[in-house]
């Protein structure tokens, strides 16, 4: 691969972090209007405490969504502080980490996705085993899934 084929390839990378943080962020604004909306729409009937646990349901309901929203906005505004533009020569946020048997994204936490027919392990740089990761090259190794994973490249 050459070099503006990885920088391609990792600003590809990226931009399916862009649009899944995206659609997340967009769940999470619906399922705020639809509990707000379900809490408002609650009737008081001669059960009142049926009332107020509905509409205390909701807002439980809202809540959730918003610190959904909130989670995936910090991480959608980390994600646009990454330099894809640049090789990187040890694992860092915003590189390519590519082994013998997994290839990881050190950019957002979205797990496993398949980009241009091959599986990459989405990491957020906070992760565990991201910082395991951090200031390898290629030719180091690192234990992951029991057994011992030799880095092939990093850019």
């Amino acid at each position: 691969m050459t070099i503006p084929d990885k920088i391609a390839f990792k600003n590809t990378l990226r931009q399916v972090c862009v649009d899944t943080i995206g659609e997340r962020i967009a769940a999470a604004k619906a399922g705020m209007e639809n509990a707000q909306a379900s809490a408002n729409q609650e009737e008081k009937s001669s059960a009142g405490d049926k009332y107020e646990t509905g509409r205390a349901m909701g807002h439980l309901e809202k809540e959730l969504h918003s610190r959904q929203l909130s989670e995936n906005l910090k991480e959608l505004a980390l994600l646009h502080g990454i330099n894809t533009s640049v090789l990187y020569p040890t694992a860092t946020t915003g590189a390519f980490v590519e082994c013998e048997e997994e290839s990881f994204f050190l950019a957002a936490g979205l797990g496993k996705q398949t980009v241009d027919g091959r599986i990459i392990l989405f990491l957020s740089p906070h992760a565990p085993l991201a910082k395991l990761l951090l200031d390898k090259k290629a030719g180091d190794s690192f234990p992951f899934k029991g057994t011992s994973q030799v880095i092939k490249e990093v850019f």
